[in-house]
This record gives structure tokens, sequence and C-alpha cells, in this order.
């Protein structure tokens, strides 16, 4: 029964959605209801509910609720925030903060417990209501993550020939870098990088490279405020090419980054590999 209820709610906002988008994630905070189609993404996606209730559902078509969750990267999986007050956080699994956070990770899909969400609720709540005694957005999102990511960070990194190549992808103009490219800037065969890099990164290099042109998107959509302009910017082939990727991998149209404000900031993960530079300047909202 909850199933049903739940896939016959259209998604819609009841508040005006915030976004701080920097290339490789993202932190929404908003009040909505609906649900969100089944999609799957590399991000690791973490979402916080300030009151009620969320619903997270897997491949199983079956409904969780919980006060947060934690999906691991490419999962598929459909979302309600189930008319709460929700933050959401996108994080790279590739970064620091989520390697940590997702090798602590047993589950696909996690529903978390409120003692476990106690520290992350209240300073997502004091950044909502009384932003001037908040922690820096970078802080807090960093907080976030490091809340929910038990033990000490892992020992173990990437191999360094894949470290080498996302650097150089999150620091180039254009996202065109061919999987040869890669290989040769690794110092391997193109066989054998593929592999290397589908064992390290969890997914083949073309969606990888897909979702990292998606993440590039999201900040132009914001910057540009036209699909067309942000598919261009992402070197996307077109504005329909954008729109089907989004829904593919977000589950709704690009167009939904339009409701709301924006804020375009440094990657909260510097020293972790993330792109540390913005082309916007601090967290203004606008």
């Amino acid at each position: 029964m909850l199933a049903k209820t739940l896939k016959d709610k259209a998604y819609r906002w009841l508040s005006e959605a915030r976004w701080y988008l920097w290339e490789g994630g993202f932190l929404l905070i908003a009040r909505a209801e609906g649900v969100v189609p089944a999609h799957a993404h590399h991000a690791i996606q973490i979402v916080v509910a300030l009151d009620g209730m969320v619903a997270i559902c897997g491949e199983d078509n079956r409904w969780r609720r919980g006060p947060g969750i934690i999906v691991q990267p490419d999962v598929v999986h459909s979302f309600d925030c189930s008319g709460a007050m929700g933050a959401m956080l996108f994080v790279d699994p590739e970064s620091n903060e989520g390697l940590w956070l997702h090798r602590a990770l047993e589950q696909e899909i996690a529903v978390v417990p409120d003692a476990r969400l106690a520290s992350s609720v209240s300073k997502l709540r004091t950044f909502v209501e009384q932003p001037i005694e908040s922690m820096e957005i970078g802080e807090l999102i960093r907080h976030c993550v490091h809340a929910l990511s038990p033990g000490a960070p892992p020992a173990r990194r990437l191999d360094e020939r894949i470290t080498k190549v996302l650097s150089a992808i999150r620091a180039r103009d254009d996202l065109r870098m061919s999987l040869d490219d890669a290989a040769n800037l690794a110092y391997l065969s193109p066989s054998r990088f593929a592999h290397l890099f589908k064992d390290q990164v969890g997914l083949p290099y073309s969606r990888y490279m897909l979702w990292r042109k998606l993440t590039r998107a999201m900040v132009a959509i914001a910057l540009e405020r036209t699909i067309a302009a942000a598919a261009q910017a992402a070197d996307f082939a077109d504005a329909a090419h954008l729109t089907r990727t989004f829904y593919q991998m977000v589950g709704m149209a690009p167009s939904v980054l339009m409701r709301g404000k924006f804020a375009e900031i440094r990657s909260p993960f510097i020293g972790s590999g993330d792109n540390a530079s913005a082309t916007g300047l601090g967290a203004s909202i606008r």
C-alpha cells in the first residue's frame, strides 16, 4: 500500500530550494514531497530530514522510511522527501571524505538512525534558522560527512595513476579526454587502463566522463539559466542529450535547478583531488 501511495505522488517543492553547488556535488536544502523516479548517479547521496521522515526505495521495490538515508554510488533508487524539510548532499566518492564514507557503508541503501544524525541535524538547523551563528558552508558540509563516517579515515587511497587522471580531468576546461589520452597519461595500454579505472572508480571510463559532464552542467545551469547554454558549457552534444542524461542520473528534468536560489561554492573537499576552484565568489545566494 505504501509503494502505491508514494508512486502516485508527483514531485514538487513546498519551499524555495537553496542550492550550494560545486563541480562534483552539491548541498540542497528544501521542503518537498512526491517521488523522484528510479535513477542512478555516481555520487554518494546523503539525505537528512530536519523534521519528519524521508522515504527510499531500491531495486527490490521495498520502500523504507527514516530520519536520514545514505545511498552508495551507482545504485538505482527512488526517493520521496515526504513533505519534510531536508538537506540532500551529493559527495564525490573519489574525494578523501567520499572514500572514507563509502568504505564504511555495508549496505547499498542505509536508513540512518536518529542518534547518528543528531550532530548533523543540529548544525544544519542552525544554518537554516540562524545563519549568522552557523558554520561556514564548506565546514558545515565536511562536518556532516565526517559525522556519518565512523572510525579513522582510510589509509589506502586510489591508485596513483587513477588519481593523476582524475585530477587532470577536473583541471580541464573541456571534458573531451579520450580513453586513449587517459591511458597515455597513466602510462598504461587502453585495455589495462579501462580495467583498472573500473576496478578503482566503480564504473566504466565513458560513464564516469558523462557523470563529470553532468556535475559541470549543474553548475552551468545555475549560472547560464538556460539548458542549451549549460549543455554547451559542459560539452554535451545538445540540450536534448543533457536532458536525457539528467533524467537518467537525477530522476528529473534539469529545469529543476532553475527553481530556487543558488550559490556556486568552492569544493568543500579541498586537498582530496577535487577541483578546488570556483568561478563564483563565496556562497552568496542568488
